[in-house]
């Protein structure tokens, strides 16, 4: 790792991951096998990238940070076929890197882009096999939380629709160069068959649940004032005394479908 050089960048958020520990528990998570497309997002020094490089000797890597590339390169010699995309990971269209395969995702996130790159992977869900992401722990639990939990909230509501939701094991701070202020989690995201996930239009499921965790405070009759009405709530089978956090992902599934469209503009 001698050719990394340059130190973390914090305006880009980086805490490389040096602890071999959990660099291996990561790999086992993934465990790739023959014919898998991999896909990294956000290799950083390739603590992930080469252990995954040797057992699967190809991967693609998607690195924002130019300075990055080259050491990557270098550090791949021998190793396995890497190719590195350097773009924005919310700018790389999934589905085109797919082509008629599945990916498999796998990254240590950024803190401050961790939820637009899970929102950007679910427009991308049926080009995805699944995802192992390392993420704040904050964010995991949110990701994961049940309906009552104080951190069920709009991103529980949208990742569960769509996928399967299951964390693995944390990850200490110490675990970083340089550690991070909070615990980070590992998480596993299986993209749900399209026919079990029952939302009939995405946008609108989106602006409902939008809607429903916008002011927590109020009743979804409030809440939703501007979207459907009471009866539309009463049909799907929720009080519309309830509030937005009381309510399970498959109820806000069939209210969104109760919901009629807005009218084309």
């Amino acid at each position: 790792m001698s050719s990394f050089k340059a130190p973390p960048k914090k305006s880009l958020g980086q805490h490389f991951l040096t602890d071999r520990s959990y660099i291996e528990r990561i790999v086992l998570a993934v465990d790739p096998k023959p014919g898998d497309r991999l896909v990294e997002i956000g290799p950083g020094q390739g603590a992930i990238t080469m252990p995954l490089l040797r057992r699967h000797c190809e991967l693609t890597a998607i690195e924002f940070d130019r300075d990055l590339i080259t050491p990557l390169m270098e550090a791949s010699e021998g190793v396995g076929r890497l190719t590195i995309i350097h773009k924005d990971v919310l700018a790389v269209d999934f589905g085109k890197l797919a082509g008629d395969e599945r990916l498999r995702l796998v990254g240590n996130l950024p803190y401050n882009l961790s939820s637009p790159i899970l929102f950007h992977a679910l427009e991308h869900a049926a080009s995805i096999r699944d995802m192992v992401f390392m993420l704040q722990k904050e964010v995991v639990d949110r990701m994961a939380a049940g309906p009552g939990s104080k951190v069920y909230g709009r991103l529980s509501v949208m990742l569960q629709a769509y996928c399967t939701v299951t964390p693995l094991f944390v990850v200490p701070p110490g675990a970083f160069r340089p550690p991070p202020k909070v615990d980070s989690a590992v998480v596993r995201m299986v993209p749900r068959p399209p026919a079990e996930i029952g939302v009939a239009d995405s946008q609108r499921f989106t602006e409902v649940v939008r809607a429903a965790f916008g002011q927590r405070r109020k009743t979804l009759r409030n809440a939703l004032s501007g979207v459907c009405d009471g009866a539309a709530i009463e049909a799907a089978g929720i009080s519309p005394d309830a509030r937005a956090e009381q309510v399970e992902v498959a109820a806000f599934i069939r209210l969104a479908n109760q919901v009629p469209a807005a009218p084309a503009g």
